[in-house]
């Protein structure tokens, strides 16, 4: 099985069944799988065969599963990207993944195309307003022939370099953990369902969990492409959404919305939480508050994402992301990849469908993650009794911010840029609405002045919009260890 098939055999199952909705556009499966085929012969018609990658960077709008199911209908290998990139950041992208069209929202086109030039790569820029008709103007076209190892999307993932590796995964990763997540062990979806899609589906858990799931039961993804309460809260009651993903912020934002007693959401049934840790009084106060269960897992990019949950047919334990999913297995490993004995912390390490094929054109950083089947995350983890997993610390130098990954050493690049900074380093800080937030600090070139503003704008003018240090202190020297290194334990942001 591909993605590919999973669309054609719902649209043939439930043709008239609303796939896609964004406010007043709705789109069914049946015309969801006509505008795929048709975008692939306009992709076979800008040179696009079977294996070549095809990059796409857009907010949830409806053109996003178009263009994403057209280009898998051609062959392709997706490779999304956030619009919050620069254009710095699609050009590494497009460079790495070999990437020769890009498709990208109008409303970030003056930093897309700017990529695409540094890069080669043919740019099309997306207007939601004509996107239909370029599309309708091409035939529809067959779908070319995959099969489950092929390659289906290509995720980039920052790593302690501070470079973005691409993580391949292939079909049959996608559509079990698909599988996976829609079973009635995890979200239970099933057709008929309204999936509210305020995940961004450039992203892994959106694409999976959201996306790919509904279109496997024939559920309806209904759109928000820019996440707010009140908004959310507004499409939970005129869709009577049954479903819902987020990230911990989200919650949070929902919890806490004054006027959320207004709003009729005895439609939503089952949440799921993921991407970062789910505080326990957020967990209760969501639950009390929308008489909807909250299931929180745990997954990587690498691994599709989804690889334990909460399951919603067993004993919940907040704080824990719960136990392996059906296919896949966990363990704790030490630094050389054997088993720590038991009631030890360790990294975990993955293994199972879930897996992917390794990083894009970098066999090296695959051997150092990959051994025998099992990933290593790089999250230090610890196992109860009862075969649940919590989090308790990071081996990878990362921060998360509102569920996004924020690599320390890709801000830290940026920030040596600048001339006048001597050293800096990038540490998480504690936020209530993020969990964490990204601050910098610095130490300035004898002879020169800057201020702690123009660091931070040199910096946002430079990476994506949640990358940006929201604190930046100017300091006399950092702490450093015997080698030199700087030691970022030590290090108090006040």
């Amino acid at each position: 099985m591909t993605l590919t098939d999973n669309l054609r055999q719902t649209a043939e199952r439930r043709p008239d069944v609303i796939a896609i909705k964004m406010d007043d556009t709705e789109i069914s499966y049946a015309e969801l799988s006509g505008l795929a085929a048709r975008t692939a012969r306009w992709l076979r018609d800008l040179g696009i065969e079977p294996g070549d990658r095809v990059a796409v960077s857009l907010p949830n709008i409806a053109q996003m599963p178009i263009l994403y199911y057209g280009i898998l209908w051609a062959g392709g290998v997706v490779v999304p990207m956030n619009p919050l990139y620069k254009d710095r950041e699609f050009a590494h992208v497009l460079r790495d993944s070999g990437a020769t069209v890009f498709f990208a929202w109008n409303g970030v086109a003056e930093q897309a195309a700017k990529g695409a030039a540094d890069a080669g790569a043919t740019f099309v820029e997306v207007d939601p307003a004509t996107f239909t008709g370029h599309v309708t103007s091409h035939a529809a076209t067959r779908a070319a022939a995959r099969d489950g190892e092929d390659t289906a999307v290509i995720l980039y993932t920052s790593g302690t370099t501070g470079a973005p590796k691409g993580a391949e995964l292939t079909h049959a990763n996608m559509v079990r953990n698909a599988e996976v997540c829609a079973s009635d062990r995890l979200i239970g979806l099933s057709a008929g369902d309204v999936v509210f899609g305020g995940l961004p589906l450039f992203h892994v858990f959106g694409q999976t969990c959201m996306m790919n799931a509904s279109v496997l039961t024939g559920a309806t993804l209904t759109l928000l492409p820019r996440f707010d309460p009140q908004r959310a809260l507004e499409i939970i009651e005129r869709d009577k959404v049954t479903h819902m993903g987020g990230v911990p912020t989200m919650y949070v934002a929902l919890s806490q919305f004054t006027d959320r007693g207004t709003y009729d959401t005895s439609s939503l049934t089952r949440c799921v939480s993921g991407g970062s840790a789910l505080p326990v009084e957020i967990l209760t106060a969501f639950e009390e508050a929308y008489d909807a269960m909250l299931l929180e897992g745990y997954g990587l990019s690498e691994t599709s994402p989804v690889a334990s949950f909460n399951h919603a047919d067993r004993e919940r334990k907040a704080g824990s992301v719960g136990q392996p999913v059906e296919g896949v297995e966990l363990k704790l490993i030490d630094a050389d990849f054997n088993e720590v004995p038991e009631g030890s912390d360790g990294e975990i390490a993955i293994k199972g469908h879930n897996v992917m094929k390794g990083y894009f054109g970098n066999p090296e950083a695959t051997d150092a993650v990959l051994k025998d089947g099992w990933f290593r995350t790089g999250d230090i983890g610890r196992r109860d009794d009862d075969g649940y997993y919590y989090i308790v610390d990071r081996a990878k130098d990362m921060i998360i911010r509102g569920g996004y990954n924020v690599y320390p050493r890709e801000v830290e690049v940026v920030l040596y840029g600048h001339p006048a900074v001597a050293s800096a380093a990038v540490v998480a800080i504690p936020s209530q609405m993020h969990g964490e937030e990204v601050a910098a600090v610095i130490t300035v070139k004898p002879g020169m002045t800057v201020t702690e503003d123009e660091i931070q704008q040199y910096t946002k003018d430079r990476v994506a919009a949640y990358k940006y240090p929201r604190v930046v202190r100017i300091v006399d020297e950092l702490p450093l260890g015997p080698t030199g290194k700087i030691l970022k334990r030590e290090i108090k942001v006040g």
